[in-house]
């Protein structure tokens, strides 16, 4: 039993406790969710971001999570981002929010996504950025989360991506301060280099096209 089976409840409450960081998280993705399309968050959890994202289908391996996230409309299958159940060319879109630095084998999840993307399809990755003061912070804390989490730097991120078949990067970042210390919606900024929550965005792409970006 993985710890979002244990404290599934607990993690869903943290965005209650947490209102105006898990808002500014919901602004700076918007910025790159598509606004049409069919979109996919692979470890959808309890719902919080697909359901006030408009991603419509959501996948994760813990039934108590999608229970909550279907009851917050989200279309919702069981399973595990490194074998998705679902075909080729899918989706217009694919959302993993936070989600890869839990995973048991990142490169694989994101070879999924780019399986199931459509030609040209964007991947959006959200992450906490293992160099930033809030990666440093939950390093230091150890969280009953964070303590099993493989933090990323966006520069790892970004060359991971980029070997799986992405390209055509684009940067937003917020959270500038400890969660419990936000007390209003931030007005999320391009980069990744002063804010703890950063999104990647990129497309799928032709292997034998891609040309270097990184």
């Amino acid at each position: 039993m993985s710890v979002f089976d244990r404290y599934y409840s607990k993690y869903d409450s943290w965005y209650e406790r947490n209102r105006f960081a898990y808002l500014s998280e919901i602004e700076a993705l918007k910025k790159v969710i598509p606004k049409q399309g069919r979109g996919l968050e692979i470890g959808v959890g309890t719902g919080r971001f697909a359901s006030a994202l408009g991603i419509t289908m959501g996948v994760d391996s813990s039934r108590d999570m999608l229970e909550i996230a279907s009851r917050r409309g989200v279309n919702v299958r069981w399973g595990f981002g490194e074998n998705l159940p679902f075909w080729y060319n899918s989706f217009d879109y694919v959302a993993i929010i936070v989600s890869l630095s839990f995973v048991e084998d990142p490169h694989r999840v994101l070879n999924q996504a780019w399986r199931v993307l459509k030609d040209k399809g964007k991947l959006i990755v959200a992450i906490i950025n293992r160099d930033s003061f809030l990666g440093k912070f939950y390093q230091t804390k150890k969280s009953v989360f964070y303590k099993e989490a493989n933090l990323f730097t966006v520069k790892e991120l970004t060359a991971l991506l980029y070997s799986t078949g992405f390209g055509r990067f684009s940067y937003y970042q917020t959270i500038f301060k400890l969660p419990g210390n936000i007390n209003s919606v931030e007005k999320p900024l391009k980069g990744f280099s002063s804010g703890g929550f950063v999104i990647v965005s990129c497309q799928k792409i032709r292997k034998n096209k891609i040309k270097k970006e990184v």
